[in-house]
Formats: structure tokens, sequence, C-alpha cells
């Protein structure tokens, strides 16, 4: 019953972690996360309403209030920082999900090729055919699709050829162990040359260490994100933050 008044009380708030360019060092985006500021529990994560949104049927509103209020945000960003945004699976169940972020894109005037849209596997798995037109659909409107936490679940090459896929992001279970497990480094150094045999961008989550940090720079990642380089904050300090950092990195190749 909370959870159903906290969108027209205000209560859904964004917050912004950077992700950074491993070549130059710059932010070249934000991935937004949503946060449940609570009256009475205080803040409250993702991983402990969405699923909860999704079961009363609440996910099509939530998810397209965030698609909307990302792209007005983003395009008041300086230079072309781009933004990703968290698709659940449940939300391609909307036939009018390409409608929704063709007119987020037209209100907000953000250029479409700032928009980063992730997904996981179990969205490819639920009705192909349907997954497939919408995903069609929302690359000709030129956002970008990333598919999310790769090399867990069913990992399956086939989607990298069915489906129009721009980035992949090595899951942060591999990165936590790249430097204490020969099996992590592996694989890690499979996924690069992988997405980079395919032109696709290759970004490391979860990073939290100098050490990590170095390694996943080390086997050619593109970028990366984590505790360690970026913790997720308010727009306020992420738009100073990216001032500061952008204003010092060194120009692109």
């Amino acid at each position: 019953r909370d959870l159903q008044d906290a969108l027209s009380r205000g209560e859904l708030e964004l917050y912004f972690q950077p992700i950074f360019c491993l070549k130059t060092g710059a932010i070249e985006q934000a991935e937004a996360l949503l946060r449940w500021n609570h009256p009475e529990r205080g803040m409250v994560l993702p991983s402990e309403f969405i699923p909860l949104a999704e079961q009363c049927g609440l996910i099509q509103e939530i998810g397209e209030w965030v698609i909307r209020k990302v792209c007005a945000l983003a395009a008041k960003w300086p230079g072309s920082v781009g933004v990703a945004v968290n698709l659940s699976p449940l939300q391609f169940d909307n036939s009018d999900l390409g409608k929704v972020v063709a007119s987020a894109l037209e209100v907000s005037g953000l250029d479409p090729s700032r928009l980063e849209l992730e997904i996981t596997e179990s969205v490819l798995l639920r009705d192909c055919a349907v997954s497939v037109s919408i995903l069609d659909e929302l690359a000709e409107l030129g956002v970008s699709i990333a598919l999310d936490d790769f090399g867990t679940g069913f990992s399956s090459l086939s989607y990298l050829q069915r489906f129009k896929v721009d980035r992949i992001k090595i899951d942060q279970s591999f990165v936590r162990d790249i430097n204490t497990s020969e099996g992590s480094l592996k694989i890690v150094r499979a996924i690069v040359m992988l997405g980079h045999s395919l032109g696709l961008n290759v970004t490391a989550e979860g990073v939290e260490t100098d050490d990590q940090l170095a390694a996943v720079r080390g086997e050619g990642c593109d970028a990366a994100q984590g505790f360690y380089i970026g913790m997720p904050c308010s727009l306020a300090e992420f738009v100073e933050q990216l001032e500061r950092v952008n204003g010092s990195a060194a120009p692109a190749a």
C-alpha cells in the first residue's frame, strides 16, 4: 500500500553512478538507480521494492516515470555524457514501451544516442518474437542497448547475434575475483575479446579496489563502474562530480 502511493507522494528518487572511460578517465555515462525515500523506513533499495512493484503491477507506471525523469534530467547535463536505465523484464509486456521511450526523448530533447537501456537475459527468454520486435523498435529510435550481468545465467552467445546489443557489462562476480581466481581472469579476458570482435563496448561492473581497476584496464575493458571509482550519488552530487572530472580528463584519442 505504501508503494502504491510512493510515486504520487514524491518519495521515489533517482541516484546516479558514474561509468568511467578507461582510456581517458572521463565520465562517459551514468547509470540511473532508483531509491525509495520512505518516511518511516528511510532509504529503501530497489532490490527490496522492485520485486514488489513487479508482483503488484506497479512496475509499468514506475518504469515509465523513471524513463521520462531520467531523460529530462540528462538532457541538461553538459557535453555528450550518456545515461543508462535498467528495464524490468515485465516492462517488455507493454507493447507501448517504444512509444514511451520515443515520447520521453521528444519531450526532453535528449539526443537518443545518449540514452542506453539495460536489459538482462531474462528479457530475451520471455517471448523471443515480442522481445525482438520491441528491441528493434528501440534501436530504430537511436538508443543503445546494454546486456547487463553478462557471464551469468544462460549467457547464450546466440543472443548477441539475434538481438541488437551495443554494450555488454561483465558481471561483478568475475571482477571481484579477477585478481585471485585464474578462472575469473580468463572469463573476463574471453568476454573482452568476444565483445570487441563483435564491435561492442565492454564495461566491467563492481570495481571495488585499485587492483581490480588495474586488472580490468589491463584486460582491455572499455569502461568501468563500481564503488571504488564512483559511488551512487544524488543528482546534484553527480553533476558536480561530472564537471570536476570531465573538466580535467584527458581528451579522447
